[in-house]
């Protein structure tokens, strides 16, 4: 009790280093990166200054400078040429994606890519798999979709992924993607599934970046209902049970309760530090409002703090230079 107990003690500044409980380095960040088919040159994202729309003649070239900042994953996001309704480009041989993940791969083969495995920038109508005419109307096709995560899956790992993300939110896809990734034996190939993704209104600007508008609705009937936590819960205790190597939840700071309730599964865990976070830091630093290093590093050891193991955010470059 007080005055024998003074917690300040271990706050002097000599002293504080010794005692920080939660720190960022270089190996928690994973960097998003989009490629465009048959893009000449990179186009800036307007609505995420600093991050950019990539050609895939600078797949090997942008690798090569985040490892020297000391980035060792990646996550990969591609834009076709072409769109269908059944996101045909998604699983093609030559695809953006797995055209990307050969670049990277020669040219920095301990860079760790993983290829974000969904449909939605592939299809014509923007939605994440295949579309039916349900009793509400038209929405995807849960199980149809699935037999489609099978074949993206097993074409990513053919090109040289290191792991595997579904973000579909389909019911059952951890367990389908599993079992197609080991009857074309890549058993060894870690999946990191999205398994709590909520339908958030923070994703506005990865829309334009990767170009994955939808044509109707939304996504509420597959992503979560930001009100429901228990909900939420089970959707990663049914991945781990379905298989899951790593359980992601996406968005990251609006989701921290969520976050530890997943680390409790015991897997190892991911957050996603999405688009709109990185936008709304972003904006207010060219404010002047905030102290943009600052605020990021804070927000970034509030996420490790409530659990993550693997933070994926657009300031990964960033943080990198700024702790070398």
């Amino acid at each position: 009790m007080f005055p024998q107990t003074r917690l300040r003690r271990l706050r002097r500044q000599s002293l504080r280093p010794l005692f920080t409980e939660t720190q960022v380095t270089r190996n928690d960040l994973i960097m998003p990166l989009f490629f465009v088919e048959g893009a000449t040159e990179k186009v800036p994202i307007t609505s995420m200054p600093g991050q950019f729309r990539w050609p895939l003649s600078a797949a090997a070239d942008v690798a090569k400078d985040l490892a020297a900042d000391g980035i060792k994953a990646v996550i990969l996001f591609g834009i076709p040429k072409t769109k269908d309704a059944v996101a045909s480009s998604a699983f093609a041989a030559d695809g953006v994606i797995q055209e990307a993940t050969r670049a990277i791969k020669a040219a920095v083969p301990e860079m760790v890519v993983i290829t974000d495995l969904c449909a939605c920038e592939y299809t014509d109508h923007g939605h994440c798999g295949i579309i039916h005419e349900s009793c509400d109307g038209p929405d995807l096709d849960n199980d149809a979709s699935l037999e489609l995560m099978q074949k993206i899956a097993v074409s990513q790992a053919a090109a040289g992924a290191d792991m595997v993300a579904p973000s579909c939110m389909l019911d059952g896809m951890v367990m389908a993607i599993r079992e197609a990734l080991d009857a074309a034996g890549y058993e060894y190939l870690p999946i990191m599934s999205y398994s709590t993704k909520f339908a958030s209104a923070l994703y506005g600007p990865f829309r334009e970046a990767a170009d994955s508008g939808f044509s109707f609705g939304d996504r509420s009937t597959y992503q979560m209902n930001p009100a429901n936590g228990r909900e939420a819960f089970r959707e990663s205790l049914l991945d781990t049970e379905e298989g899951a190597d790593i359980l992601m939840v996406k968005p990251a700071g609006f989701y921290l309760d969520v976050l530890a309730q997943v680390k409790e599964l015991g897997l190892p865990t991911a957050a996603y530090q999405v688009s709109g976070e990185y936008s709304m830091i972003k904006a207010a630093a060219q404010n002047g409002w905030i102290d943009e290093k600052r605020i990021v590093m804070e927000s970034l050891i509030s996420i490790k703090r409530a659990g993550a193991d693997l933070i994926i955010t657009y300031y990964a470059q960033d943080v990198a230079r700024w702790l070398a």
